[in-house]
């Protein structure tokens, strides 16, 4: 199983507080990834450190072997690597059709019609085409940045909390679209939850953080019940 991104030793400072304690994270192609851990655990941090949205302290970030340690996060996304974070995913003052139009992918001409693929995955969007994002509820939006997402062609997909705000039924749906996204030559796809979401597919990595550093690794039917 080759290794599409990783942290080195990582770590991450917010002011007197170091937030990742030397992490390890490798994160291997085409499967499914998820950071387990309660508020303060740090799975949002790796996310961000992975995305380039936070400098790292010490420690490097690879990407198929090469070092993209300061590399920035507007340089990284130009590489094929997606970051939907928990808040801020949208811009809230362009209408909801606006912003897939905005979405690399979306551009005319975009085989086979992206952006009504993505509309197709989440069809409660269509009627809320005209809408300013900013109005929409949280289940909405996030909706919203996760069909951007599955518009963007990438190689690495980071999602902090997928399905925050959605239905049941919606959520469900949610997982299996970036379950999809890894399918065998696909992305690598690392999701960070508070606890392990159902439905995950089958060779599902799970890696759980306490503190800044990993307390669990290993496939998530490995990992017994909290």
């Amino acid at each position: 199983m080759s290794v599409e991104i990783a942290l080195r030793a990582a770590r991450v400072r917010y002011g007197p507080l170091e937030a990742l304690h030397g992490l390890d994270l490798p994160v291997p192609a085409a499967t499914v990834t998820v950071l387990v851990g309660r508020n303060g655990s740090g799975r949002t941090t790796a996310l961000r450190a992975l995305a380039g949205t936070v400098p790292l302290t010490s420690g490097r970030v690879l990407w198929r072997g090469a070092d993209v340690t300061r590399l920035h996060s507007h340089a990284r996304a130009r590489r094929g690597l997606c970051f939907v974070p928990d808040l801020r995913a949208v811009y809230a003052t362009l209408t909801v059709a606006e912003n897939l139009d905005l979405t690399p992918g979306a551009a005319p001409g975009a085989a086979p019609t992206a952006k009504e693929r993505a509309l197709a995955a989440y069809p409660e969007l269509v009627r809320l085409l005209a809408r300013p994002a900013g109005t929409l509820s949280g289940g909405e939006r996030r909706m919203l940045a996760l069909a951007r997402a599955l518009l963007t062609p990438a190689r690495v997909v980071l999602v902090d909390e997928p399905a925050l705000g959605m239905s049941p039924a919606v959520a469900a749906r949610t997982y299996g679209l970036l379950a999809a996204l890894a399918r065998p030559g696909g992305a690598a796809v690392v999701l960070a939850e508070q606890r392990p979401p159902p439905g995950l597919p089958p060779g599902t990595l799970l890696h759980e953080l306490r503190r800044g550093s990993l307390a669990f690794s290993g496939e998530a039917a490995e990992r017994a019940p909290a």
